[in-house]
Parts: C-alpha cells; sequence; structure tokens
C-alpha cells in the first residue's frame, strides 16, 4: 500500500494534470458557443454535487460541528462560486497557456497567507523558486502573443487572477478543514452551498443551451470537466493537504502551465514562441528550487 505522504504527493500532482488539461476542454466547449461561461459553470457545480452526495454514502460517518457550516459556506464562496465564475468567464477572453501561468501566483499567494493563518515557516528557497515562477507568469502576460485570436486578453487574464486570489484563499479555508474531516464529509456541503450561489448567474444560460448541436468529442470534454477537473480535483485536493502543508501543495501549480502548454500545442488551440520558451524555463527553474526543499508531514 502506498504511504500517505507519497499519496499525498500523487494526489497534488494529478489535481494539475487535470486543471492542466481543462484549459484546452474548457476553452473548446466555450469558444465554440456550446455553452455560455456561467451556464457551464452551473452545470459542472450541479453535477459535481450530486456525485460527491452520492458517493458520500460510501465515506465514513462524521458528526459535524455547527460553526463549521459558516466555513463550508465561506470555502463554497472563493473555492466554488467567485472560483468559478472569474476562471470561465476569463478563459472566454484569453487563451489556455496564458491562463494556467497566471495562476503561478497562487503559490505566493498561499506561502504568505499560510504564514499568517496557518503559521507555517517561510524556507527562503522556496520563496526564490516562487519568484522565478511569478517572473515566468508576468513574462508571458506581458509579452506573450497568442495564436487563439481571442478578443480581450487583458481583461480575460484579469478575471483569471481574480480566480487566483479566490482559490488561494479557498485553500488556506480548507487545511484545517481537510484535518478535522474527510473530504466527503465537508465537499459535498461546499457544493450543496456552490449550486445555490452559482445558480442566479447560469441558470438562463444553461436554460438556453442546445444540446443537440454536442458532438460526442464536446460531449465527453463536458464529462471530463464535471468528473475529472471538478469531482476529483476537488476531492485529490483536502486529501492532499491532510500530509502536506499548504505552501507545498500550492507549488504544484507549477507543473500546472507545463501541462496545459503542451496538451493546447498538441490540440492546436495554442502555439509556442520564444516568449512562452522563456517563461517556461523561468517556470522550470522555480519547481527546481522549490522541489529541493522537502516537506514536512503537518499535524
Amino acid at each position: 500500500m502506498m504511504p500517505k505522504k507519497s499519496f499525498a504527493f500523487v494526489a497534488a500532482f494529478m489535481v494539475q494534470v487535470f486543471y492542466g488539461v481543462t484549459f484546452t476542454f474548457a476553452s473548446d466547449v466555450l469558444k465554440g458557443g456550446y455553452i455560455k461561461p456561467f451556464g457551464f459553470i452551473l452545470l459542472r457545480v450541479v453535477g459535481a454535487a450530486i456525485l460527491f452526495w452520492v458517493f458520500s454514502i460510501f465515506a465514513p460517518k462524521e458528526k459535524i460541528d455547527r460553526k463549521d457550516y459558516l466555513t463550508f459556506f465561506f470555502a463554497a464562496i472563493f473555492g466554488i462560486a467567485l472560483n468559478m465564475l472569474t476562471f470561465f468567464k476569463g478563459l472566454k477572453y484569453t487563451t489556455p497557456i496564458h491562463a494556467s501561468v497566471i495562476m503561478v501566483v497562487v503559490p505566493i499567494l498561499v506561502l504568505i497567507m499560510s504564514a499568517i493563518f496557518l503559521k507555517e515557516k517561510i524556507i527562503p528557497k522556496k520563496v526564490v523558486g516562487i519568484i522565478l515562477g511569478l517572473s515566468g507568469a508576468v513574462v508571458l502576460s506581458v509579452y506573450g502573443k497568442s495564436a487563439g485570436g481571442s478578443d480581450n486578453i487583458l481583461l480575460g487574464n484579469f478575471l483569471v487572477f481574480i480566480n487566483a486570489v479566490s482559490y488561494s484563499i479557498y485553500i488556506i479555508i480548507i487545511k484545517k478543514l481537510s484535518v478535522k474531516y474527510h473530504p466527503f464529509t465537508f465537499i459535498k456541503w461546499l457544493f450543496l452551498f456552490g449550486s445555490f450561489l452559482v445558480l442566479p448567474f447560469g441558470f438562463s444560460e444553461l436554460e438556453a443551451v442546445d444540446w443537440t448541436l454536442f458532438s460526442p468529442y464536446i460531449i465527453f470534454e463536458v464529462v471530463f470537466v464535471i468528473i475529472g477537473a471538478t469531482f476529483a480535483t476537488y476531492l485529490l485536493n483536502p486529501l492532499a493537504l491532510r500530509q502536506l502543508k499548504a505552501s507545498t501543495v500550492s507549488t504544484f501549480l507549477y507543473i500546472q502551465p507545463v501541462i496545459a502548454g503542451i496538451f493546447a500545442v498538441i490540440m492546436g488551440s495554442d502555439s509556442l514562441n520564444f516568449i512562452k520558451i522563456v517563461a517556461a524555463s523561468l517556470i522550470f527553474a522555480g519547481v527546481y528550487l522549490v522541489s529541493m526543499n522537502k516537506a514536512k508531514v503537518t499535524t
């Protein structure tokens, strides 16, 4: 059986694999006009909520402290509603590679908030690695040119940045929850609250969808976003956080731009150029420095 700490690293890695591929899949669906952003979010959240409540039947039965329901609600705001709404709306205007690299700011935000709220120790080499990763994000966002023909890169990048901030807050909020409860115990409530939060934004857009236009491949992309990029990632993240520091889990985001970039190029959704290669090199340097520090299991 795989050691708990090793499983935590695998879980954190797989989260980024799912997210990296999702940038292209979600972009195909949105830019193809099959579903508008907020309608896609509602479908994604409700679909995942159903899965979490069904599978929670087989999870350990735990009693929830009444005061924690308020924490669940705030986690749903930052981790589901604000996080997803800004991401999908931003992805409509920017490109998969741009969006994925902007997410590199998450480790910086998580590192700072972890030190303030979780009392995690800041390691100098990790700080240098995170700064290099951020430099790559800045280079790409400011100087990178997209082959995707997106019409409002600046707005799209700004919305994805808000998504990154929201996701960082979510990671900090669920750190303590992930130690206290089994993921199924609280994530089903996060998605139930999240469903109601996104309902006003996405109902009309989802109602307007013409399902007859969906090809088998588009259906596959939508299903992957619900199961892989939502159900699986929101389950694996807390499992990783049970054994690893929040700042350590967040550094796995450095893998995401690489996966997203490679997959986007393979699928023809984006292209590589010198600027993107420089940005990727900075990110790899950051990953190397961060990986030199052995994460300690938190209690």
